[in-house]
């Protein structure tokens, strides 16, 4: 299948790659010449503009976005709508608020262009691990893009069903889902971006609290020298809490035990914040959830180890670097 893609940062190249070893076939391109230029070399056909992007796909297109969520995305979308035709695709892998999709899908729509908002989640490491992909829209829309978010999802990855799901007709366990209408693929991002700040959090305090074990504050004989590089790894076999936030906290801390690198400078990409909205929406009670959130805010004034462990986690899933010292 044919598709194009546009945005070629740190998931974007990627993906294509995925795609291409599949054998689909990907027409890129990118605010930089170096990275479609780069990708060309490895088999894509490059495009210098959406224009050229979009007369280089054959009928019904299908045009991919990896591009910044917020105004990078709603300028791209509104030229694709005067570019594209009747049934022609445009799928959103940002991480855009889910009422966004909604409205640029009413005005897509109105044109006769199809749009399905993917919430994608695997970072930099997707190319080899897979995508865990949230899509929204029409299902005759998802039905014509399944072949592409069946390429870019990890399938089984080795991992059986869950017990209970005997006769369940779903493509989960295949690590994509049709969620529902435009918009309920990012809504249900929203809420798993804003459950790994919790979870973030979470590894962050226990590591904190157990570096600070051997404090001489403490009585002697309850004091204890902890290697957390080694508990980490510890953890990561036969664990409750195992998890890929905690191979990558192992991994991070056997580079550097002390997270040096690291300043404790945390951001937040918005999602989180869009989830506590959602609550608040809703509702719904989200004690852990704010005060995750509430955490990063509070890193950007006063740095702790816990903020380090953050930082370090979000550099590992998704090269995140954090702002440089000015």
């Amino acid at each position: 299948m044919q598709i194009g893609l546009v945005g070629l940062g740190r998931m974007g190249a990627n993906m294509a790659r995925r795609l291409m070893k599949a054998g689909h076939s990907c027409v890129v391109t990118d605010l930089s010449a170096d990275a479609v230029a780069a990708m060309a070399r490895d088999g894509a056909t490059g495009a210098g503009s959406l224009e050229a992007l979009v007369a280089a796909l054959a009928a019904p297109r299908v045009v991919w976005l990896m591009v910044p969520a917020g105004d990078a995305t709603e300028r791209t979308v509104a030229t694709l709508g005067t570019l594209l035709s009747t049934g022609d695709v445009v799928i959103d892998g940002g991480n855009s608020w889910f009422k966004d999709d909604v409205r640029r899908g009413a005005a897509l729509g109105a044109r006769g262009i199809r749009y399905v908002d993917a919430g994608t989640s695997g970072g930099v490491w997707g190319a080899d691990r897979g995508y865990c992909l949230m899509v929204g829209g029409t299902a005759e829309a998802f039905a014509h893009i399944e072949p592409i978010v069946r390429a870019l999802a990890p399938g089984e990855a080795g991992i059986p069903p869950s017990r209970g799901r005997d006769g369940k007709t779903s493509t989960a366990h295949l690590g994509y889902l049709h969620c529902g209408p435009i918009g309920a693929g990012h809504f249900v991002k929203m809420i798993h971006n804003g459950i790994e700040y919790g979870m973030m959090q979470a590894f962050a305090e226990g590591f904190d609290i157990m570096r600070h074990a051997g404090d001489d504050t403490l009585a002697p004989d309850h004091r204890y020298t902890l290697d957390l590089a080694d508990i980490a790894e510890l953890w990561r076999r036969g664990s409750v809490v195992s998890s890929w936030l905690l191979d990558l906290s192992a991994i991070a801390l056997a580079e550097d035990a002390d997270l040096s690198e690291y300043t404790g400078f945390v951001q937040d990409s918005g999602e989180g914040r869009w989830t506590i909205l959602a609550a608040i929406e809703e509702a719904v009670p989200a004690e852990v959830l704010s005060a995750s959130l509430y955490a990063r805010f509070r890193s950007r004034q006063d740095h702790t180890f816990a903020e380090k462990m953050l930082s370090a986690m979000r550099k590992q899933f998704g090269g995140h670097v954090e702002p440089k010292k000015t």
